[in-house]
């Protein structure tokens, strides 16, 4: 066959063709009597072998290689060869990330589209004064994709610079929180932690019924972040959670003035009260929880307070006893004291 007629059948070009015979690769059986190229049945097929091994992104030298040298092992290929996808795909898909959100931002012109890429840049630094003056840049108007301050907040361990991009998402509004709420479903416990504190910072009642549901989850810490947050919102689902971390003593200091701001209803201080004396009467609570409930219950009004504040205030640890008898102390000159010029807790 010749070399036209193998170019038409295999969809390799006669230029190509020449090429691989230049590099060795596949060389014509014979000539014509006019010295034209003539290919054998066994030619055309090393021809699609060629192909084959072109397909799965081997070089030439390699496609040389495979078909030639009787020791080649294909596995140590395959497995550089997978690497190299992966590292292709990778590097297409932040291309494709990056395209996208500098068309999310809409930018008017190429000034604008130079200014996007700029901050996709600064929030992808090493330095931390970067990536924190890349999130606070939305008070300049300069447009931040969402979904580059998300996927920014949800990695970011520098407390400041995840501050920054918390109050850059709360400007965000409901997007923000949509994208969000995926990442409460993270198998990672501290992505969960990081999107409920960012969460937390966005007010509106979407944010509200996701911090609810993050009261369901696993880890003790998220749960808290989702508890005190709520607190700060005046719902009531969080009570058992604030409770629970004043005895354990996580954050108990923030729990004690979320129930503080939580009692200030007078349908829910009861309730509180309540629950805190119901810890006290388990008796598991060794000293340090018991003076950690004592001081709880200084924000507490109502009488079941009073009462569990005077029972501690003979508690056989000296600690519990002395700081339930200041609370009491206090509580009692507060009442001497007219309503409007009360100091305000919590």
């Amino acid at each position: 066959m010749l070399i036209g007629d193998v170019a038409r059948r295999s969809g390799v070009s006669a230029r190509m063709l020449r090429h691989y015979e230049s590099l060795g690769l596949v060389r014509p059986t014979g000539r014509t009597g006019s010295g034209y190229r003539e290919y054998s049945g066994e030619d055309i097929r090393r021809i699609f072998h060629i192909e084959s091994l072109r397909s799965l992104g081997l070089s030439l030298r390699e496609v040389g290689r495979a078909l030639d040298d009787p020791g080649f092992e294909p596995a140590g290929l395959v497995d550089d060869l997978v690497r190299r996808t992966r590292d292709r795909i990778a590097a297409e898909t932040e291309l494709l990330t990056r395209l996208s959100r500098i068309g999310a931002a809409a930018p008017a012109d190429w000034e604008g589209v130079l200014r996007v890429v700029a901050l996709l840049r600064a929030l992808g630094s090493k330095s931390a004064g970067a990536r924190q003056r890349a999130a606070l840049s939305t008070a300049e108007d300069v447009p931040v994709p969402v979904e580059a301050l998300v996927e920014a907040v949800l990695t970011e361990s520098d407390p400041n610079v995840a501050g920054a991009l918390r109050w850059a998402l709360a400007r965000s509004g409901e997007d923000g929180a949509a994208l969000l709420a995926e990442s409460l479903g993270s198998p990672v416990a501290e992505v969960r932690g990081r999107a409920v504190r960012s969460i937390a910072e966005i007010p509106n009642g979407g944010a509200t019924a996701l911090l609810r549901d993050a009261l369901a989850d696993p880890d003790v810490v998220v749960r808290g972040y989702a508890a005190l947050a709520l607190g700060a919102r005046g719902a009531a689902d969080a009570i058992p959670t604030l409770l629970d971390m004043v005895v354990e003593g996580r954050s108990d200091v923030d729990a004690a003035d979320a129930l503080g701001v939580l009692a200030r209803d007078p349908a829910l201080a009861d309730r509180i009260a309540t629950g805190l004396v119901g810890r006290l009467a388990h008796g598991t609570a060794g000293p340090p929880a018991r003076r950690r409930l004592a001081q709880a219950l200084a924000d507490i009004p109502g009488a079941p307070s009073s009462r569990a504040l005077a029972d501690l205030s003979h508690d056989e640890d000296r600690a519990v006893a002395l700081t339930a008898t200041y609370v009491l102390k206090l509580r009692n000159e507060l009442r001497t004291v007219p309503r409007d010029r009360r100091p305000q807790t919590g």
